[in-house]
């Protein structure tokens, strides 16, 4: 099993071509495995940038807590 935990946010584009906010909520059962929640957020964005932004200012995003795959 691979250990390497997601980054809390994911920014992804989708079939329309708009970019979609995923947040990622990472939780340990009592033998210390991960187990992660994905919301996908409703809002579309047209530029990775603009979903990143969003992140900061609705969830306290930082620097390098953003994946794209």
């Amino acid at each position: 099993m691979s250990h390497d935990i997601p980054k809390p946010f994911l920014v992804a584009r989708d079939a329309e071509g708009h970019f979609r906010l995923t947040v990622r909520d990472v939780r340990y059962n009592s033998q210390g495995y991960p187990i992660i929640t994905s919301t996908l957020q409703s809002e579309l964005f047209v530029t990775a940038a603009a979903a990143k932004n969003h992140a900061r200012e609705h969830f306290n995003a930082q620097a390098g807590q953003y994946a794209t795959k």
